[in-house]
């Protein structure tokens, strides 16, 4: 793991402009009237930004699954190198949401609704979306738009860190009242951006998402989709989330078209680059090199027969549709809907597979799985997929057999290191577990993910390698959003009288860095999940 951030100041009410001021380097801003930059520094944003995280993870508002946070910073991280400031720190996570949303936060943080995701057609149209908000980033709207709010209300923009904080302090039924139903967390109404601001991340978006390779047109293809499902006398709480936070005329969408087919003339004429083939508009036409994620479907003779197979996009997007739904009424609509012939989809098979091995139905998706596996044994989603039924059916043995051949030709994939890892500390057996120790432990200091220090944590505990697994699980305790718990499980650590000299140097350093953390958290009387005194205080003016 990353070493813990010292210097996070998590502030309340009156720290309002952490969350809308966020901001990258080279701002290329005129002066406004005050320094928005001696407010919060791009370190500060995304130290900000990675608390936020952290407490969503806290609050089960991530759909936290390694193989689709490899995809969605995969195609992320696609857009960012392609997009006019390249080398900015970016973060891109699946917000445990069904309404249609987006949205970008302090520290170049991008969330990505699942409901958003389920409605999108193509990959290029979520593409589209997601280029729209690094646009919003890249052209340092957020301090624009904290400018704004600071001349009119200070007040009104409850700080997104507080928001949280007072849904994780609440309990119950608060999270969902003092977020807004998921939503008001974003606090996009508060940040308002301009018409101007939307039209200019709208025109930079455009460019990133034709210089990706993708359809420039599929992002006025989607907000013109949106906007469809209007009706005469819906009132705005009818309206998608996208659409109260991203206001969408007529007249942006035709400016949007415009721009797309400028681009495409652009790239279309430009010396040595591929044609722009718009029945292939999937395939990469970049100008930049980009290697095609790896996880894409083809069939044993490398191919992909037309009607017959599912690209990347299509499995993640019922990836997404499982593990963010109701597993039983899943299973059942897919079970129903798979008897029609247009229906019948290898995407749509992956989702019933899915949903059956959440309803811990293995050998049924065994039989789901293997017809898919069949005709494109190289996809890596649907070999990680059938290891899962594998393992929910019993069948440990076929379930090892593809981990090992996974993990031999990508040895620091953390989805395929995460299930193998699993699926070792599972077996009970201390060699099992130590292998699965080795594996993950290169990999600790660039994951942020809770789940794979867990998993570290478990197999070294097996392992017999005690105090390596109790400071994974502090570890894991402070990047799920509980760093008062954190605290105390090192403190704990550090009492026993069997470390040695390295041991404890490393658990005395954990301490110094999380201590000013706690300590700001106290001052501001911030409630998280595992500090409730904080909680009577949080919403009093200060």
């Amino acid at each position: 793991m990353r070493t813990l951030l010292p210097r996070l100041a998590i502030l309340a009410v009156t720290a309002a402009a952490t969350f809308v001021a966020g901001a990258q380097d080279n701002v290329r801003l005129p002066d406004l009237g005050s320094s928005a930059n001696a407010l919060i520094s791009p370190r500060e944003a995304e130290q900000y930004g990675a608390m936020m995280l952290r407490q969503m993870h806290a609050l089960d508002m991530t759909l936290d699954d390694a193989l689709l946070d490899q995809y969605i910073n995969d195609l992320g991280f696609r857009l960012v190198a392609a997009s006019e400031r390249p080398k900015d720190h970016f973060t891109f996570f699946i917000v445990k949401d069904t309404q249609i949303n987006a949205f970008a936060a302090p520290g170049g943080y991008v969330g990505v609704n699942a409901g958003l995701i389920n409605i999108t057609q193509t990959e290029s149209e979520l593409a589209g979306v997601m280029a729209h908000e690094i646009g919003h980033i890249n052209q340092n709207h957020l301090y624009r738009a904290f400018e704004d709010s600071k001349k009119n209300a200070p007040l009104m923009a409850l700080v997104l860190l507080g928001a949280i904080a007072a849904g994780a302090g609440g309990g119950g039924d608060a999270a969902p009242a003092v977020l807004m139903g998921g939503q008001g967390l974003l606090m996009q109404r508060q940040i308002n951006f301009t018409r101007k601001d939307e039209a200019e991340a709208d025109r930079v978006g455009i460019q990133t998402l034709g210089n990706a390779g993708f359809n420039p047109d599929a992002m006025a293809d989607f907000f013109g989709r949106m906007q469809d499902t209007l009706r005469v006398g819906q009132g705005e709480e009818s309206l998608p989330a996208l659409l109260q936070t991203h206001p969408v005329t007529l007249t942006r969408i035709s400016e949007a078209k415009a721009r797309a087919r400028t681009l495409e003339e652009k790239l279309a004429n430009r010396p040595a680059q591929p044609t722009i083939d718009k029945a292939n508009w999937e395939k990469s036409t970049a100008p930049v090199l980009y290697v095609k994620d790896p996880t894409t479907l083809v069939t044993a003779g490398g191919k992909v027969v037309p009607g017959s197979a599912a690209d990347t996009y299509s499995l993640m997007r019922e990836r997404v549709r499982v593990l963010s739904g109701d597993a039983q009424q899943l299973a059942t609509y897919y079970a129903t809907n798979l008897k029609r012939k247009d229906f019948d989809t290898a995407a749509n098979r992956y989702g019933y597979a899915l949903a059956l091995i959440r309803t811990n139905h293995g050998n049924q998706a065994v039989e789901q799985l293997q017809p898919l596996l069949n005709s494109q044994p190289n996809s890596l989603a649907l070999r990680l997929t059938m290891a899962d039924a594998y393992v929910d059916a019993g069948r440990n043995g076929d379930a090892m057999a593809i981990y090992k051949s996974l993990h031999a030709n990508s040895p620091r994939n953390k989805a395929v290191i995460l299930g193998y890892a699993k699926a070792l500390a599972g077996t009970g057996r201390s060699d099992d577990a130590r292998t699965a120790a080795a594996m993950m432990r290169p990999l600790l200091d660039d994951s942020d993910d809770p789940e794979f220090f867990r998993t570290y944590g478990l197999a070294s505990e097996r392992s017999g390698d005690s105090v390596r697994a109790a400071e994974a699980y502090a570890d894991s305790a402070y990047l799920a959003g509980r760093p008062f718990d954190a605290m105390e499980q090192l403190k704990r650590l550090l009492k026993r009288d069997d470390l040695d000299y390295y041991q404890r140097s490393r658990i005395q350093s954990r301490i110094s860095d999380l201590t000013p953390l706690l300590l700001e958290l106290r001052k501001k009387r911030v409630a998280t999940d595992d500090n409730p005194d904080g909680r009577s205080q949080l919403h009093q003016p200060l």
